[in-house]
Formats: C-alpha cells, sequence, structure tokens
C-alpha cells in the first residue's frame, strides 16, 4: 500500500530540528559518494511551467522525485517516494511545507559550517515563508540575538517581526532599508521574489556569512557583482544546477570576467573535504538553489515517523 500525506501531515510530522538532521545527513552522503542528484527540469508554457528533480540516497534505500506547478493560481508541490530495492511506491504526499523546511535547513547547515562560531546577528531580506523557515533554522545553529528584517510590504513586515520574536523569544525588528539590515547582520539571508539585486557588497560586514535562496533562475538576482567578488569562499548545493540556475553567480561572473574555478559544493564542507571558513574575517556565500537529495532525505523521515504515529491515508497503488 501507498501512504498518501498531506500538507497537514508533514506539516505536524516534519520539524526544523528534524529537518536539519535530514538534509545534514544529505550533504554526508554526497561527501561519501553514496547519493545520486539530478537537476530541476522544467516545461515552461504561457501560463503555467512543470518542475522537477529527483535523487536516491542507496543507504537509506530511498529514491524519490518532487513534481510541482507553478501558475497565477498557485503553486502545487508532490513529492513521490520509492523504495529502492522493490521499487514500490512508499508514499505520494503533498510537499510545500517539506520544501520550505528542506530550504531553510540547508541554510541552515551552510551558516552552521560558514559563519563565524561567534555571529550572533542576523539580517533577513523577505518576509514570506521561506524567509520564515530561514530564520528557524538560523536560530537553530546560532544563539542569535537581534534580528533585522527588510520587506517592501510595511503591514507584512510588522506582522512577520511581531510573530517571529514570539516564536523564538529573540528580538526580531523591521529594518527601514535593506542596507540596514545588510550592515547590521554577521549573518545575512536573502528570500526574496527580487528580479534585481536587494544586497549590495558594500554593505556586508568583513566576516559576514550570506545565504542567497530567492533567486533559482538565470535571469534573476539577489546579490550584486561586489557582493559576489567580496566573498572568498563561495558554495553551493549542486554545481550543475547553479550553471544552470544561479543568476547571482552566472551573471557576476560573467560581468567579473571570473569562471566558476575554486567555486565548492558544500557537501565538501559538510563531509570534511574542505576547510571551509578559513578566518574571522572572511565573507562566505552560500548560493541555494534547493536539490532533490534534500527532498528524498525529509521524505524519507517523514514516512517513518507517518508509519510510527499511524498518520496518512492508505492508497491501492501497486
Amino acid at each position: 500500500m501507498t501512504l498518501f500525506l498531506t500538507e497537514s501531515d508533514v506539516q505536524e510530522l516534519l520539524p526544523m530540528e528534524r529537518g536539519l538532521e535530514c538534509v545534514e545527513a544529505a550533504f554526508v552522503a554526497q561527501g561519501n559518494e553514496r547519493a545520486i542528484n539530478r537537476s530541476r527540469e522544467r516545461i515552461i508554457l504561457p501560463h503555467v511551467s512543470l518542475h522537477y528533480l529527483a535523487g536516491a540516497l542507496p543507504d537509506s534505500q530511498l529514491l524519490g522525485m518532487k513534481v510541482y506547478t507553478v501558475s497565477r493560481e498557485a503553486a502545487r508541490f508532490l513529492m513521490l517516494l520509492y523504495d529502492a530495492a522493490s521499487g514500490r511506491l512508499l508514499s505520494l504526499m503533498q510537499a510545500d511545507h517539506l520544501g520550505r523546511i528542506r530550504t531553510g535547513a540547508a541554510s541552515g547547515i551552510a551558516t552552521k559550517y560558514l559563519a563565524r562560531p561567534d555571529a550572533t546577528r542576523m539580517g533577513l531580506m523577505g518576509t514570506g515563508r521561506q524567509a520564515r523557515t530561514q530564520l528557524q533554522a538560523i536560530a537553530q545553529v546560532r544563539k542569535l540575538t537581534a534580528v533585522k528584517v527588510f520587506g517592501r510590504d510595511k503591514d507584512r513586515l510588522q506582522r512577520f517581526c511581531r510573530e517571529m520574536s514570539e516564536e523564538l523569544g529573540i528580538p526580531v525588528e523591521p529594518a527601514i532599508t535593506a542596507e540596514e539590515a545588510t550592515r547590521f547582520g554577521e549573518i545575512v539571508s536573502t528570500a526574496t521574489t527580487a528580479q534585481q539585486p536587494v544586497v549590495f557588497g558594500e554593505w556586508l560586514q568583513a566576516g559576514a556569512h550570506v545565504n542567497a535562496v530567492g533567486a533559482n533562475a538565470a535571469n534573476r538576482r539577489e546579490l550584486d557583482d561586489d557582493a559576489v567578488a567580496r566573498a572568498s569562499l563561495i558554495a553551493v548545493d549542486s554545481l550543475e544546477q547553479g550553471r544552470k540556475e544561479s543568476g547571482d553567480l552566472i551573471q557576476a561572473l560573467a560581468n567579473l570576467g571570473r569562471g566558476w574555478e575554486g567555486i565548492i559544493e558544500l557537501y565538501a564542507v559538510v563531509a570534511g573535504k574542505h576547510q571551509g571558513r578559513s578566518s574571522a574575517d572572511q565573507i562566505t556565500l552560500f548560493k541555494s538553489h534547493g536539490i532533490a537529495l534534500w527532498d528524498v532525505a525529509v521524505a524519507g523521515y517523514v514516512y517513518q515517523q507517518a508509519l510510527q504515529q499511524g498518520k496518512g491515508k492508505e492508497l491501492e497503488i501497486d
């Protein structure tokens, strides 16, 4: 039998703490060459787009694919999780919350390994659901003392800051400008829908770590050329996917006359194959695109929890 899990099931079963553990384990599996990842593919039509990405974790006997559509009406996400031994469809689950958790968790792991150990202040661009999980994850890997957030909608910004202050028990305050939030942050995360840069290199303080999350198309970017130029360590989740999707890097590297040499995949740091940060003043950058391995890892956890807790609905799918 195949277990169908709704969005509410996944929300109940997947807290950020477990998301962090699953994503970190996926990075380790990559580093040990015990993972297979296939980059996202897209079909773009006039009114809707289809996106799909797949991966496998052989040691966990899991493989899966996430498929989603985006239209003016909505974005709809589904995860198909398979048994890697039998090929049986273990679970079909709605995957919006799953995607937000794994994306936030990846920035949390990048921050854990690349940010200064004593970093306590965060600047955040964005007030949407992805921004929320960025903050939740980073608050678990660093002892944040204060956060400044910039968003264009003032009412939404005030509400976001109030809710996150209550949830995390730390001051989360609105910034008047993106510059204010960036200059404040020893850790800076961008989770916006911006087409053009919202963070500029001249605003970054020495020793800052940046997680750039929002832009995953070649014609979109959140960082200007100088922000990329000032980062002496740049890590991505997938070089293959980055060369296709990372407008932040594609555009900046072209303008700077640089290639992709020296840009690493984050798993190398997590698995101990690259030293990561080398000085307190070094600016580090994690460019996140979102990869299938994270989806497979967290979906596997959700499925096991659902079995243990009796969640979900059984479907007769052979």
